[in-house]
C-alpha cells in the first residue's frame, strides 16, 4: 500500500495582507480598581491623581477617559509618589530604597507615561542598606527645578540647639514628616518619631524653632498662614502649635485634643488642617478611634464647628488629600473635595455640599465589591435598551451625575464610541452589575439584586445594628465595597441577555434560573415558582449538599429595571452550568451537573429534562463541600487509566449517533489523516465512570434542518463534560398560538465525541457557513437572514479538538485537532467578526479560542484553518483564564486581579484604549537636558542629632 505526504503549501502574500489587516493582538486597556494601591499623588495645577501599587504600577487619571500607566522594572511596592508641581513629571520610592523619575511625554499628538531615570540611595559608608538608613519621607519642594531636585530626605543639627531632656541617650527616631513653609519655601518642617519638631533654615542651615512635643508623632500639617502647623499623635490626639521668632523653643501647644478620648484610642495617621471663608477651619484626620470598642473600624473623620462625621470604611485608609485652593495669594484654602484612597476602593466627598455627600466615580469602581462570579459582554446595545438601563440607573442613583467630578486634568481625545457596549457582571452576593464598557473609563451604570425574592439566612443584621447603635462616635458608612455575602446559595453563575425584549435570564449556585423583563415602572407582584427535576426519579442518587433558596411568599415590590417573572428551580439544587435564552421562542434552557432542562416561560411549562449522569458519577451528588471525599476514588481512576494506556493502542471510533450512525469510511478517513498530517500528540480516551461527567458545559437554541434537509424548525442543543452531545427538535407554535399550544421537544440526534473531552461549545452555521442571527434580529430587519437553501452545519468545540458536522446528517465535514498539535485544552470560545482595517465593506467571521496554557488561537470558519496565535494570558493565571469573555467584534476581558479586568483586542481595526493628552508647560525638555548635562539629583538626607 502506498502512503502519501501531502506537501505544505507556502503563504499566500495576498491572504497574509488580509490576515494583517483583520489581525492584530493588543492589551489595552485596565478596568476597575487598581490592586492592592499603596500611595497616592496630587497635582493641583495639572489636576492629576497618580495611584502607585505594592507591584510596582503608577497609573495616573484625570477627566473620564484621560489614562496613563507606568510599570517599574523591579517588581518593589510603591511607597510614596510626588509630583513635581506643575510639570507632568515626578518621582516615585520604592520600598527597596530606589527613587525613580517620570515624565508625561508627547508621542504621536497622545500623552504617555515613561520611567527617565532612577536612583539608588547610598546607606551609611561601610554598611547596607537598612532601617537606620531606608527613606521613610521625602519632600518635593514646590520650587524645585530641573538642574538641581532638592529631596529633603545629613545636615547636623549642633548639640547645643536640642533641650538637655533630649539629651538621654535615646534615639528620636526615624523622621515621620517633612512639610514645606507654605511662605517660605526655603523653611522645612521636621518632624521625629519620638515628638520633636525642628523648623529648619535651609539656605542658613540652622534651627529657627524647636518644638518639643512628648507624644509620639504620627503627622504634621502647616496652617496656611504659616503662622501654626497641626501635629498628630500615637495617642489619639492632634496639637496645634504657634510658630514664633521671638520663642524659638515651644515646650508646649496652643491647644489639644482627643477627639474620641478619654479612653485610650488608636494613632491619628494623619492630619490635614484647611481655612475657610466662614472663619472655621476643617479638620481631617484618619484613625484615633477608641481602641477597645472601635479599634477595628476603618475611619476618617471630618469636622467643622457643630459638623462631625466620622466616615466608616470597609477597608484600611491608604492616604487621602483635599482639593482646594493652592494659589499663594489666596487667604483661605476653601477645600472643595475630599479624595481617600482605600485598600479596595476610592471614595470622594463633596466638602461644599451640606452634609458633605459621597460624589460617584466616572471610573475607579471597585469591580469586586462582590466577588465576580460570571461576565456576559453585549455588544452593539440597541438605543432603546440603553436608554431605559441608564434611567433605572439613575432612580438607583440620583445623584449620579460625573459632571462634578473635581479631577478634571488632561484632555479625551477619544471619539465617540460608534456603537454601545454592556459588560455585565455576576457576584456572590446574588447581584448582576451593568457597566457601560463603550469606552475606557468603565462606568457603573445598574445593579439588579436577586436577594430580595428568596428568604435568605441574613436577618438585616445590619439595620438592627445601626439602630442599636450609639450617636457617638457619628459613623457613617460610606463606600461600596462589601466582600461578605448574606448567603453563598446566591451566587451568580450563568447570565443570558435578549437585548431586542429586554429579557434576561441569571443563574445561580443554588439552581435558581430567573427570568425576568426590563420594565420602566415601579411593581408590586408575585414570583410564579416552578421546579424541574432533574434527576428524573433515577434511583441510587441522593444530594448531599446545599438546600435550595426559599422563595419569598407574597408580593415583592420591585423598582424600576429587570424585574422577575418566573423563578425555575432546579432539583436537586446544584450550581447551574450553563444557561441560554430564546425571546422569541419564549423559552430557557439550563442545565447543571445532573442533567438538564427546557421551559416555556410564557407558559410557565416545564417542556424536558433529561439526566446525563452516568451510574458511578456519585461526585455530582456530593455538592462543592463534599468533594475531598472522592480524592482516593479520584487517585484511582488516574492509576486506572495510566496502565490501560499503557496496554492499549487500540483506536475508538470518531462520532457515533444513535439515531444516525456515521459511516465506517469516516473513522478510515481519520486513520488516513493521522498518516498524511504533521506528527500528533496522542491522546488517550477519557474513561466513561470519570467523576462529574454529567456535568452540563454548553446550550445552543437554532433555527435549522435536523429531522430531514428540506424542512427547518427550532433546535436545542445540549454538550455534557463527557463529550456528549444531544440534539432536540422543538415545536414551537406560531405567536398567536402561544397561550394555546404548549412547546413539544423531540431527541433527533445524540452524539458521542470519540476521547469523550468535554463539550466546550456548540454553534449552528448557515448555508454559507455564517453563525445563524440571534433572536428578533431578522424579524425587525436587524441583520441578514440566514442562508437556509444550502447545507447547514453545527461546529463542536470541545476542550481538544473543533469539528464541523454536515446537518443533519451529522456527518463530519472537517476538524482541527488542537491538543494534539498544540498540546494545548481549549478553555473559552467564541465566534467573532472581523473588519479589515482597510475596508470596512470587508469582514470575516471566524473561530477564536482560549487555552489552558493562556495562549489565544484564530481560525477561520468553517474551514477551521489556524490564522494567527497569541500570548495571552500567563498559564499559571488559572483565574484569569476563567474568567475570560470575547466580544462579538473581536474584544475580550479577563480578570488580572480581584477588582481589575484586563481589555485586549484581536481586531486591527476595533480597538478601545487610552487617547488622551495633558499639555504642560515645562522651562526644559527633560530628556534631551539630561543627556547633556546629567540630572543633578540633590540629597538632603534624613536629619539626624548627633550627641
Amino acid at each position: 500500500m502506498m502512503k502519501f505526504r501531502f506537501r505544505r503549501q507556502g503563504n499566500d502574500p495576498h491572504r497574509e495582507k488580509i490576515k494583517q489587516d483583520l489581525f492584530a493582538f493588543s492589551k489595552t486597556v485596565e478596568h476597575g480598581f487598581p490592586n492592592q494601591p499603596s500611595a497616592l499623588a496630587y497635582d493641583p495645577k495639572l489636576q492629576l491623581m497618580a495611584i502607585g501599587t505594592k507591584s510596582g504600577a503608577i497609573k495616573i487619571y484625570g477627566a473620564p477617559g484621560v489614562e496613563m500607566t507606568g510599570l517599574h522594572k523591579d517588581t518593589a511596592a510603591v511607597t510614596q509618589i510626588h509630583f513635581l508641581y506643575g510639570q507632568g513629571r515626578m518621582l516615585s520610592l520604592l520600598d527597596d530604597n530606589t527613587i525613580h523619575l517620570w515624565e508625561i511625554v508627547q508621542r504621536e499628538n497622545r500623552s504617555h507615561l515613561v520611567e527617565l531615570h532612577s536612583f539608588n540611595l547610598p546607606g551609611r559608608p561601610g554598611i547596607e542598606s537598612t532601617s537606620a538608613t531606608r527613606v521613610t519621607v521625602m519632600l518635593l519642594k514646590l520650587s524645585c527645578d530641573l538642574d538641581y531636585l532638592n529631596l529633603a530626605i545629613c545636615n547636623v543639627i549642633p548639640l547645643f540647639s536640642v533641650p538637655e531632656e533630649y539629651k538621654c541617650g535615646k534615639s528620636l527616631g526615624p523622621v515621620e514628616s517633612l512639610q514645606e513653609h507654605p511662605q517660605d519655601s526655603d523653611k522645612i518642617l521636621i518632624g521625629y518619631s519620638r515628638g520633636l519638631v525642628v523648623l529648619w533654615d535651609l539656605n542658613s542651615r540652622h534651627v529657627v524653632n524647636l518644638f518639643l512635643g512628648k507624644q509620639q508623632l504620627e503627622s504634621l500639617v502647616w496652617e496656611r498662614s504659616g503662622n501654626s502647623f497641626v501635629s498628630s499623635h500615637s495617642d489619639g490626639g492632634y496639637m496645634v502649635w504657634a510658630v514664633s521668632s521671638s520663642n524659638p523653643c515651644t515646650h508646649d501647644p496652643i491647644s489639644s485634643t482627643i477627639p474620641y478620648g478619654p479612653f485610650p484610642c488608636k494613632a491619628v495617621n494623619k492630619i490635614l488642617w484647611r481655612t475657610t471663608q466662614s472663619g472655621s477651619p476643617l479638620v481631617l484626620f484618619s484613625g484615633g478611634m477608641p481602641r477597645a470598642s472601635y479599634g477595628d473600624r476603618h475611619c476618617l473623620t471630618i469636622l467643622q464647628d457643630s459638623s462631625h462625621v466620622t466616615l466608616d470604611f470597609t477597608s484600611r485608609v491608604i492616604d487621602f488629600f483635599t482639593i482646594h485652593c493652592t494659589d499663594k495669594e489666596k487667604e483661605f484654602d476653601d477645600p472643595s473635595a475630599l479624595v481617600v484612597l482605600l485598600e479596595e476602593e476610592l471614595v470622594v466627598i463633596d466638602l461644599q455640599m451640606a452634609g458633605w455627600p459621597t460624589v460617584p466615580a466616572p471610573y475607579l469602581a471597585p469591580l469586586h465589591s462582590s466577588a465576580i462570579t460570571c461576565s456576559c459582554h453585549i455588544s452593539n446595545v440597541p438605543p432603546k435598551l440603553w436608554e431605559r438601563v441608564i434611567s433605572a440607573g439613575q432612580q438607583q442613583c440620583p445623584l449620579q451625575n460625573y459632571e462634578n467630578w473635581p479631577i478634571c486634568g488632561g484632555k479625551n481625545l477619544a471619539p465617540d464610541p460608534k456603537q454601545k457596549e454592556l459588560l455585565l457582571t455576576g457576584h456572590e452576593d446574588g447581584t448582576v452589575r451593568f457597566w457601560d464598557a463603550s469606552g475606557v473609563s468603565l462606568k457603573p451604570l445598574y445593579k439588579l439584586s436577586t436577594a430580595s425574592i428568596f428568604q435568605t439566612d441574613c436577618d438585616h443584621n445590619d439595620s438592627l445594628m445601626q439602630a442599636g447603635e450609639e450617636e457617638w462616635p457619628p459613623f457613617r458608612k460610606v463606600g461600596c465595597f462589601d466582600p461578605y455575602s448574606d448567603d453563598p446559595r446566591l451566587g451568580i453563575q450563568k447570565i443570558s441577555v435578549c437585548k431586542y425584549s429586554g429579557k434576561l435570564v441569571v443563574a445561580g449556585t443554588a439552581g435558581q434560573v430567573i427570568v425576568m423583563v426590563l420594565s420602566d415602572e415601579k411593581s408590586d407582584h408575585m414570583i410564579d415558582v416552578a421546579t424541574v427535576d432533574l434527576l428524573q426519579d433515577r434511583e441510587g442518587f441522593t444530594w448531599k449538599g446545599h438546600d435550595r433558596l426559599p422563595p419569598k411568599s407574597g408580593s415583592v415590590v420591585f423598582a424600576p429595571g429587570f424585574q422577575p417573572v418566573v423563578l425555575v428551580q432546579c432539583m436537586p439544587p446544584a450550581a447551574v452550568t450553563a444557561v441560554t435564552l430564546h425571546a422569541e421562542w419564549n423559552l430557557i434552557a439550563f442545565g447543571t451537573s445532573h442533567g438538564f432542562g427546557l421551559f416555556d416561560y410564557h407558559r410557565r411549562n416545564p417542556v424536558l429534562a433529561r439526566c446525563t449522569l452516568h451510574p458511578n458519577d456519585s461526585l455530582a451528588m456530593e455538592g462543592p463541600l463534599s468533594r475531598v471525599k472522592s480524592l482516593k476514588k479520584s487517585l484511582r481512576q488516574s492509576f486506572r487509566r495510566i496502565r490501560k494506556s499503557r496496554v492499549s493502542g487500540k483506536k475508538r471510533a470518531v462520532v457515533y449517533s444513535p439515531t444516525s450512525k456515521v459511516q465506517e469510511a469516516n473513522a478510515q478517513l481519520a486513520e488516513h489523516d493521522a498518516e498524511v498530517t504533521p506528527v500528533q500528540r496522542r491522546i488517550e480516551p477519557r474513561s466513561a465512570d470519570d467523576s462529574l461527567s454529567g456535568v452540563v458545559r454548553c446550550l445552543c437554541f437554532a433555527d435549522t434542518f435536523l429531522r430531514d434537509g428540506t424542512h427547518h424548525g427550532p433546535t436545542m442543543w445540549a454538550g455534557t463534560n463527557s463529550g456528549s452531545v444531544y440534539a432536540y427538535a422543538l415545536d414551537v407554535p406560531s405567536q398567536e398560538k402561544f397561550s394555546e399550544q404548549s412547546v413539544e421537544a423531540l431527541l433527533g440526534k445524540e452524539i458521542q465525541l470519540m476521547h469523550r473531552a468535554p463539550v466546550v461549545s456548540i454553534a449552528v452555521l448557515d448555508g454559507r457557513g455564517n453563525p445563524l442571527p440571534e433572536p428578533y434580529e431578522v424579524s425587525r430587519d436587524l441583520a441578514k437572514a440566514p442562508d437556509m437553501q444550502g447545507s447547514h452545519s453545527v461546529l463542536i468545540t470541545s476542550e481538544e479538538q473543533f469539528k464541523v458536522f454536515m446537518l443533519p446528517k451529522v456527518s463530519a465535514k472537517t476538524k482541527f485537532k488542537l491538543t494534539a498539535h498544540e498540546g494545548c485544552r481549549v478553555r473559552k470560545v467564541a465566534l467573532s467578526n472581523f473588519t479589515s482595517v482597510s475596508s470596512e465593506e470587508y469582514s470575516e467571521n471566524a473561530l477564536v479560542c482560549l487555552t489552558n496554557l493562556g495562549d489565544i488561537h484564530v481560525f477561520s470558519v468553517p474551514a477551521l484553518r489556524p490564522q494567527v496565535r497569541y500570548d495571552c494570558i500567563r498559564k499559571e493565571d488559572i483565574s484569569g483564564i476563567a474568567s475570560c469573555v470575547f466580544t462579538k467584534t473581536g474584544q475580550g476581558f479577563y480578570l488580572i486581579s480581584p477588582s481589575e479586568y484586563e481589555r485586549f483586542s484581536l481586531s486591527a481595526r476595533v480597538i478601545t484604549e487610552p487617547l488622551c493628552r495633558v499639555d504642560v508647560e515645562r522651562p526644559h525638555d527633560l530628556s534631551a537636558h539630561s543627556q547633556s548635562q546629567g540630572l543633578k539629583l540633590g540629597l538632603i538626607k534624613s536629619f539626624f542629632f548627633f550627641y
